[in-house]
C-alpha cells in the first residue's frame, strides 16, 4: 500500500479506523442520508423565512422575533423543513453511534452539493466559476480529511473530566457569540450567523455523541445530565443563529458554514479533548489541518462569490428558475 508507506513502523499500528472496527462502515451510509436530508431542510426552511419576510414586510436581518417564529409556524414549506432536518439529526445521531465523530462530522459536506443545485434551480442564480472553486474547495478540503479519518480515526471512550473541559468550554463559547450579537445584530454580516451556528453545531455533535456512548454504556451521572442541558442550549441558540442566516443569505451558504464549520469544531474537541486520533502519525496530522485550511477557505470565497449574495447587493433582476412558490 503506497499510502501507508509514508508512515513508520507497523501498518496495522496506524490504520486502525474501518480495519479495526467495521461497524464503521454503518455508520458512513446514515451520515450520507442525514446529508441529504439536510439539503432538503435547508431549501424548505430557507423558502419559508423568505416567505414570511415578503408577507410580514419585516426583516429578520437584526434577529427573527417571535413574530416571525409564529408566522413559520404556519408555513408549510418550513414546517416541512423542519422534519426533513430532524429526520438529518436522527440519521446523524444514529450515525454517530456506529462511527466516530470526527469521521461522521465532515460527510455532511455532500449536502452542500445538493443544496447548491436546489439553489440554483429554484432561484436562478447559477453557479459563477469563482463560487464552484469555493464549493470544489470546501466539499474537496471536507473528503480528504474524511478519508485520512476513516483510516486513523479511533473511538474512545469521553471521561468526566474531558466531558467537564467541553462543556465548560462550551459556556464561554456560548457566552461571547451572544454578546458579540446583541453588540452588532444591526449590522451583521450574513457569515457571522454562519460561522456562530457551525461552531454551537460542532458541540452538539461533541455532546451528542458522548450522550449517546454514555447511553449504551449505561454510565448515567449528574454530569450526563449537564451533558444533555448543555446539548439542548447550544442547539437552540445555533438554530435561531441558522433561521437567521437564512433571512439574510441563501440557503447554500449557510449549509456551507453548517458542513465545514460544524466538523471543523467537533474534529479539533475530537483531537484535542478526546484524543479520537492519538495513534495517527505527524503526515495524517499534517493532512487534517492543510484540508481543514482548504475547506474554511471555501467557505469564505463563497460568502464572498457567492452569485445570489452578489446579486442581491446589487439588487440586479434576475430570472428565477422555480417560480413563485407558495409555501
Amino acid at each position: 500500500m503506497a499510502f501507508a508507506g509514508v508512515y513508520t513502523g507497523d501498518v496495522t499500528d496506524h490504520l486502525v479506523g474501518v480495519f479495526r472496527d467495521p461497524a464503521i462502515l454503518i455508520g458512513i451510509p446514515l451520515a450520507l442520508l442525514g446529508a441529504v436530508f439536510m439539503s432538503l431542510g435547508a431549501q424548505y426552511q430557507h423558502r419559508g423565512v423568505v416567505k414570511v419576510e415578503r408577507l410580514t414586510g419585516a426583516s429578520g436581518s437584526g434577529g427573527l422575533t417571535l413574530r416571525h417564529f409564529l408566522n413559520l409556524l404556519r408555513r408549510p414549506s418550513w414546517v416541512f423543513g423542519t422534519v426533513m432536518l430532524g429526520t438529518a439529526v436522527v440519521c446523524q445521531l444514529t450515525a454517530l453511534a456506529f462511527a466516530p465523530l470526527i469521521l461522521v462530522q465532515p460527510l455532511g459536506a455532500i449536502s452542500l452539493v445538493i443544496t447548491t443545485l436546489l439553489n440554483a434551480r429554484v432561484t436562478g442564480h447559477k453557479p459563477t466559476g469563482k463560487s464552484v472553486t469555493a464549493i470544489v474547495a470546501c466539499v474537496g478540503g471536507i473528503f480528504v480529511f474524511v478519508t485520512i479519518a476513516a483510516l486513523v480515526a479511533t473511538d474512545t471512550p469521553v471521561s468526566d473530566l474531558q466531558l467537564l473541559v467541553i462543556l465548560g468550554l462550551l459556556a464561554v463559547v456560548l457566552a461571547a457569540l451572544v454578546t458579540v450579537w446583541l453588540l452588532v445584530r444591526k449590522n451583521t454580516h450574513p457569515l457571522f450567523y454562519v460561522v456562530a451556528s457551525g461552531v454551537l453545531y460542532g458541540f452538539v455533535a461533541t455532546l451528542a455523541k458522548t450522550v449517546i456512548t454514555r447511553l449504551q454504556s449505561q454510565d448515567v451521572n449528574w454530569l450526563t445530565v449537564l451533558c444533555v442541558v448543555g446539548l439542548v442550549a447550544a442547539l437552540a441558540v445555533g438554530a435561531y443563529f441558522v433561521q437567521t442566516a437564512y433571512a439574510v443569505g441563501p440557503p447554500d451558504l449557510v449549509i456551507a458554514g453548517l458542513t465545514v464549520i460544524d466538523p471543523m469544531v467537533a474534529v479539533l474537541i475530537g483531537l484535542t479533548i478526546l484524543r479520537e486520533a492519538a495513534t495517527a502519525p505527524w503526515p495524517a496530522l499534517v493532512g487534517f489541518a492543510v484540508a481543514g485550511l482548504v475547506a474554511v477557505y471555501g467557505v469564505f470565497s463563497l460568502a464572498r462569490h457567492h452569485p445570489q449574495v452578489i446579486s442581491d447587493s446589487r439588487q440586479l433582476p434576475i430570472n428565477r428558475g422555480g417560480g413563485d412558490h407558495p409555501a
